[in-house]
């Protein structure tokens, strides 16, 4: 464009065809005017979307909601921070009382670097933890020495009633998944409850026939598979000796006419003659 020209600019009605407006300008002024209606329109577009809610629409420009949400979480974050130091604080005392120290003073608080409070707090529970480790530790122990015993001594001064005198043919294996053991008698003799206690089963089963389930006290439970006929009902309570059903050969799984028994306490199966006599 060439600075030294002259334009014309003018507005003419467009029916009439009338001048309403005219203004010459020299191609410098002309460059210049138009420099500036661009930096105009540039200037009105920012205060439009900075000064007006249309920022709104601007991709990734945070909502008023979520910048009062990220205050509000801030705000909460603080306060949870505050709390935890109050806890290691209140932890830390508990430690100094305990042990015959004297107990810090609550202003120490806010004396007291939050590095230095983290460090406390994890001290105390890392001592707590060790406990822990060491009660675990010493009921596993308990376990294994009850397992390699073969007795569980919560249950082993119980009076266990012979629940039917004959002969056992299958002895009890937890290793091989012979959780029973089978004893041999004439069918029709009568099976007994070997505690008292609670009928929680009393069903049919293709595979072991008329079954039922004693609920004793110590979270012991007894069973008794294969039965030819029950006398009792899932509810009834069970006083000890009580005959509870008949011995037959029923189910899939019978070995003969027999009684298959299991005991369990706390979810872990029983050797049953280390606990009853036959």
């Amino acid at each position: 464009m060439n600075s030294h020209k002259k334009y014309n600019i003018s507005i003419s009605d467009a029916d009439s065809g009338e001048k309403l407006y005219s203004t010459g300008l020299s191609g410098r002024k002309f460059i210049v005017l138009s420099a500036t209606a661009v930096v105009a329109v540039i200037i009105l577009t920012y205060l439009l979307v900075a000064l007006t809610p249309l920022r709104t629409t601007v991709k990734g420009y945070p909502s008023k909601a979520s910048r009062q949400m990220a205050i509000e979480n801030r705000l909460l974050v603080d306060s949870l921070e505050r709390q935890i130091n109050l806890w290691a604080y209140q932890v830390g005392n508990i430690q100094r009382i305990v042990t015959g120290r004297e107990p810090m003073d609550i202003d120490s608080i806010a004396r007291t670097s939050p590095s230095s409070l983290d460090s406390a707090y994890a001290k105390v529970y890392a001592r707590q933890d060790s406990l822990l480790r060491g009660i675990v530790e010493k009921e596993t122990a308990m376990s294994i020495e009850k397992r390699e015993s073969g007795k569980v001594r919560q249950i082993e001064g119980l009076h266990y009633f012979t629940p039917l005198h004959g002969i056992v043919t299958e002895e009890f294996n937890e290793a091989t998944g012979h959780t029973f053991i089978a004893i041999s008698a004439d069918e029709g003799t009568s099976v007994c409850s070997i505690l008292e206690g609670t009928v929680i089963a009393s069903y049919w089963s293709d595979e072991t026939g008329y079954t039922i389930y004693i609920q004793h006290s110590h979270n012991l439970v007894s069973v008794y598979k294969h039965n030819q006929q029950l006398l009792k009902k899932a509810g009834d309570h069970i006083k000890v000796g009580t005959p509870i059903a008949t011995v037959g050969s029923s189910g899939s799984l019978n070995t003969g006419t027999s009684l298959h028994l299991e005991l369990w306490h706390d979810g872990t199966p029983l050797d049953p003659t280390l606990y009853i006599n036959f």
